[in-house]
């Protein structure tokens, strides 16, 4: 199957924009689902899934934009570092609602859709939805729940939707600005180009209905927190 029209949540900045161009070098047709406008004459939907009800929508409109879907990405995520008592609970709240209920409530919106192109949905999880980390219980709660969710849903929807759950690692992106010191990457830390992973995300988009990769981690070699 080759890459045809993608949805990318989180494609205006980091590795949902290099999704986006992945997708556009593959000779497909991306839009980005983003509460901030992408660069570059880059197709956008305006969406925020902090508010769930958003995703629908804002699926809708994005099948409006480029047509029928036949893969979709949900690359959105957030994160609020700092011990369970220092983080407010509203921005604990929020990181669970973008980084899982939001891909369950885009999921939701495109599973039908998806079917009848017998397109694929890719779920991003992280190595911290496998491997705990002291100070961040808000994205490991959330990145544990889409590994969960994305296993489930693979069985749910077997033989009608291809579900791909990709694993990143470490990424050189705007992730981990305006974070405490401590909490970001050394200036030596060995991170990923998320334009690398993008290229394994759009190879999982290409296979064939029928043929089926499940997992896959895409992480630098010296990954602190895999395996």
């Amino acid at each position: 199957m080759s890459v045809e029209r993608v949805a990318v949540t989180g494609g205006a900045s980091g590795l949902g924009a290099a999704v986006v161009r992945a997708v556009e070098k593959a000779g497909g047709t991306a839009v980005a689902l983003d509460r901030r406008a992408p660069g570059d004459d880059v197709r956008w939907v305006e969406v925020d899934l902090s508010d769930p009800t958003a995703a629908e929508p804002a699926v809708a409109e994005a099948e409006r934009l480029i047509g029928p879907l036949t893969g979709v990405v949900t690359a959105a995520g957030i994160d609020s570092c700092g011990r369970i008592e220092d983080v407010p609970l509203e921005d604990w709240v929020r990181v669970v609602t973008v980084n899982l209920i939001g891909t369950a409530a885009i999921a939701r919106a495109a599973v039908p859709r998806l079917e009848s192109t017998r397109g694929r949905l890719v779920t991003i999880a992280s190595t911290l939805g496998l491997r705990a980390l002291s100070d961040a219980t808000a994205y490991c709660a959330s990145k544990f729940g889409v590994v969960g969710f994305s296993r489930a849903l693979a069985v749910e929807t077997a033989g009608r939707v291809g579900v791909t759950m990709v694993v990143p690692g470490g990424m050189k992106t705007s992730f981990f600005d305006g974070r405490p010191e401590r909490y970001r990457p050394g200036e030596d830390a060995m991170l990923n180009d998320p334009d690398v992973v993008a290229d394994t995300i759009v190879y999982a988009l290409g296979q064939p209905a029928g043929a089926e990769i499940r997992e896959l981690v895409v992480c630098p070699s010296v990954e602190p927190s895999w395996p």
